[in-house]
């Protein structure tokens, strides 16, 4: 403990605590819908395919914006882009203070900007990052990255909020955590990253995106690019394209390493379970066990803080043995689960333990993944994380979507489950293929010439 404290002495903790508090209130934000979906979904009629889109844009645009926004990090001051990410997340719940009914394409619009709030991840860390040595990176970041731990506020406040005064009037209480988040990055937020790049044309970029995206979202939603599910399906296609057309072409030279897309695959699996599973697991349990509202909340909670606790577990055990030889075992165990919960369709208690053993993987594989980062990629461990992250927010859009579709078209989950089992199955067998080239730069040079 004495050791942490040192390290944490060693630059400015004020600095830290806003980044962590940013990025918590931002995740607060981006699954608000989550918990709230079936309170939603019951009022204004929504079927399970209309359910699972609303709560998978946010993550879609979270993916999506995190990318631009991390650009125009390099050009401008942390600060005050948080201070924006604020005000824009803070939209919807201003906008549902309103007392008439929002209808759904309204709901996506507002589902949009909830988005921005997912996209904190990429300013909050390097910003934490800047005001601390080398040496202790990996335990600011850690830090600064248990924000994800915002999901959990989610499942314990708004289903019982929405229970007496309504859901439009429970997302009024993420405002005044915004609020004294602003306040804390205005008086103790610091950057001291250095900055390159044109200011205006990040910006542009920025705006571009997350119009952009939200103008896919109510195109695909009015059938423009086909009805039925082939629009919902095609649109993380299309916003992935609408993000690199705006971006700098240093972006693009790591899309042709094989590695990369290795990488991001797992990714989607891992963070993309953790964000997904955490926005559709209210309608998965008040759907499948006619679980009340409130009580899903809190199954939500005590998942998000499994899984967002034992992030940094990932990362110190794959630091000691190697992200490699870790994944092979949580995505085994991943595809397993899946795969498990397709073939026996379990009970409520059984369920419930398969999701905590999943969330277990999710929450351990993220740490492990992001431990491979900074060895394959140096001197592009920035640009890898953006893209790796809108990897995993993809992976997340598509979970809810297919989980939701195989609920309308089936009258079941066990579609959507045996889908990502199989994904995750993918990814074990690539990992296997390159397991013996990439420990040759997983591990240090001494334990590399040692492994089997």
């Amino acid at each position: 403990m004495s050791r942490i404290i040192t390290s944490l002495k060693s630059g400015n903790w004020k600095a830290l605590l806003a980044c962590f508090l940013y990025f918590d209130t931002g995740f607060t934000v981006w699954v608000m819908f989550g918990s709230l979906a079936p309170f939603i979904a019951k009022q204004i009629s929504l079927s399970a395919t209309q359910a699972a889109f609303l709560v998978a844009v946010p993550v879609l645009v979270a993916s999506i914006v995190r990318v631009t926004f991390g650009n125009l990090f390099q050009a401008v001051n942390g600060r005050t882009l948080a201070l924006l990410g604020i005000a824009l997340s803070a939209l919807p719940a201003v906008l549902l203070m309103l007392p008439s009914v929002p209808g759904f394409p309204t709901l996506l619009v507002l589902a949009g900007f909830l988005g921005v709030g997912g996209a904190s991840f990429a300013v909050a860390l390097p910003m934490a990052g800047s005001s601390y040595p080398a040496r202790v990176q990996g335990l600011v970041l850690g830090i600064a990255a248990a924000g994800n731990i915002g999901a959990v506020v989610d499942g314990f406040v708004f289903p019982g909020l929405a229970q007496r005064i309504g859901w439009q009037h429970a997302t009024a209480a993420v405002l005044p955590l915004l609020a004294l988040t602003a306040l804390v990055v205005v008086l103790w937020a610091d950057d001291k990253s250095p900055k390159s790049g044109r200011a205006a044309a990040g910006l542009a970029g920025f705006g571009a995106s997350l119009i952009g995206i939200i103008a896919l979202v109510l195109l695909v939603n009015a059938g423009v690019f086909g009805h039925g599910n082939l629009g919902l399906l095609l649109l993380p296609v299309l916003g992935a394209a609408l993000a690199l057309a705006v971006l700098p072409r240093r972006y693009l030279a790591v899309l042709a390493e094989r590695d990369s897309w290795v990488v991001m695959l797992i990714y989607s699996i891992t963070f993309g379970g953790f964000v997904g599973m955490t926005s559709y697991v209210t309608l998965l349990l008040t759907s499948l066990y006619n679980l009340s509202k409130l009580d899903a909340g809190l199954v939500m909670a005590g998942l998000s803080f499994t899984g967002a606790m034992v992030r940094p577990v990932g990362g110190w055990i794959a630091d000691r043995l190697s992200g490699v030889r870790v994944l092979m075992v949580l995505l085994t165990g991943i595809s397993l689960c899946n795969f498990v919960f397709a073939a026996v369709s379990p009970g409520l208690h059984t369920g419930v333990l398969l999701l905590i053993a999943l969330y277990l993987g999710f929450g351990l594989g993220n740490g492990a993944t992001f431990q491979l980062v900074p060895q394959r990629w140096k001197g592009k461990t920035g640009v890898m994380t953006g893209i790796i992250g809108a990897a995993g927010g993809i992976g997340g859009f598509y979970l809810p979507v297919v989980m939701g579709i195989a609920r309308q078209s089936t009258g079941s989950y066990q579609m959507g489950f045996v889908t990502f089992g199989v994904l995750a199955a993918l990814a074990l067998l690539a990992v296997g293929v390159l397991r013996q080239r990439w420990l040759t730069w997983a591990l240090p040079a001494d334990a590399a010439a040692s492994a089997p």
